[in-house]
This record gives structure tokens, sequence and C-alpha cells, in this order.
């Protein structure tokens, strides 16, 4: 019998977490102890944005390090999984109304990899990704996430990967260092209304005003979090498997559902 899979929306948060060790990284292990392994994992990570809806068509993904200026073990990190081929095809049928493409362009982004390599370590499980079609509006990435429900029931695990408060410009030095009051204001909200299942207010959250622009001031690190809230069924329990504030423009609140 095939296991329902939960789904996750997970903040990635600095590169550097993909080979530090702190409490978030613990988190993310924990998260992957208690987690039943799926038979495949779809990633929608805020670092592929395109022009169209693509999926990533190779069996075996690449890395890609999408980053520059950080030490040189961060790009020797590896992930490398194999036999995402049947999924994706599962994936491209059930998105087939979205006018969905393949391509080989792109691979395994750091917002996938980077927090992967915490929750399953072994890299013994096929993934591959779907893509943030920056033309659409955040109605259109709620309803997409509605279309991945029975991809879930196939034993697909949906990890969506992004920030809920991401502005690198007002980043402090400091992991720890005090959050903005306008990130920890944003960050709240959010979290209410996730809690409260109030999904109209998600999609429209730059209706919190001042907090909102500076806590989201592009949208590609918030819209992750729509396709997880719009997979919500009235049954799934809501947990927060972490949360907190980095380098006090970063909210590392993660969610899981179901």
């Amino acid at each position: 019998m095939i296991k329902k899979q939960p789904v996750l929306f997970i903040a990635h948060g600095s590169p550097m977490n993909a080979i530090i060790k702190n409490s978030y990284t613990e988190s993310l292990n924990k998260l992957g102890e208690e987690l039943e392994k799926p038979k495949a994992i779809m990633v929608i990570s805020a670092h592929w944005l395109t022009e169209g809806t693509f999926i990533t068509e190779q069996d075996s993904p690449r890395e890609i390090y999408d980053f520059y200026g950080f030490p040189e073990a961060l790009y020797k990190v590896k992930y490398s999984t194999s036999g995402a081929k049947p999924y994706i095809n599962m994936a491209f049928e059930e998105l087939k109304d979205y006018n969905v493409k393949l391509t080989d362009t792109w691979g395994l982004d750091h917002g996938a990899w980077s927090v992967l390599r915490h929750i399953f370590p072994k890299a013994d499980i096929p993934v591959f990704q779907l893509s943030l079609n920056a033309l659409e509006k955040e109605e259109y990435h709620y309803n997409l996430g509605k279309k991945l429900a029975r991809l879930r029931e196939q034993g697909i695990l949906i990890l969506a990967s992004g920030n809920i408060v991401h502005n690198l410009r007002k980043m402090k030095q400091n992991e720890d260092d005090t959050p903005h009051s306008w990130a920890l204001e944003f960050d709240n909200l959010v979290a209410d209304a996730i809690i409260k299942g109030e999904h109209d207010k998600l999609i429209n959250y730059k209706n919190f005003g001042e907090a909102a622009l500076l806590s989201a001031p592009t949208d590609e690190h918030f819209l992750p979090l729509l396709y997880v809230m719009a997979l919500k069924e009235e049954q799934d329990k809501v947990e927060f498997i972490f949360d907190g504030i980095h380098h006090g423009s970063l909210s590392m609140r993660s969610v899981k559902i179901g």
C-alpha cells in the first residue's frame, strides 16, 4: 500500500546551512528520521524562476551551485540521485493542462540540495524540480499547487523551498543578530494565517503592508509556500518544524503539513 506523503515548506536561508551544524540543520536531521521514506521528491525552489512552467527531465539531475563568493567546500557538495524519470512522467501528466514543459537546462539548485542533504543524507531517493513561472501571479501558483494532490497519494513528497522573510539587502552579519521588527511582524502574521488556514491572506500577502514589502521585496522566496498551502486538506495537521530569523532578515520558519 502506498503511503500518502506530507507536504513540506523548508526555509533554506544562507547556502552555508548546507555545510554547517546549527539548531536549524538539526531540526532537518530530526525531520528526516521521522518521515516515512517517499518514492520520489518533487522540489519547488525559489531559485528556479522561468518564463513558463518547467519540470527537469533528467533521471539523474546535476547539482547547480547558483551562488558566488562562498568557501570552496560549498562548491564541492554532491547530492547525486537517480531514478526520477517515471515520477517526472507522472507529474508531467498531472500538469499537462498548465502547458508544462520538460527541460534539461536545469538540475538541483541549492534550494534543493542544501536542505535535502540534511533531511535525506543518503541521497537514495529520486529527485526532480518544478520551476516557478515568473510571468504568473500568486493565484496561478496556488492553483497549480492544487494540481499536485494526486502526486502525494502516489508516494511523492512535495518539498517547497524558500523563505517567508527574505531581504538580502537588510541582512545583518551574524546568524543570531536581533531580527528587524518588520521581519518579526510579517513572519508572525504569515504563521498565524498558516495555522488558521487563511489561504486568501497568504495569496494576497502584499496586503499585510509595509512589513510585507520589506520582508518579501521580491516574490520568488514566498511563492513556494503557496504550493504547500494549496495542498493542505481538512484533516491535515500543520506543524512548524523550525522557526526563527537568521541574520535579522531571513525567516527560517519551516512547515510540515500532513
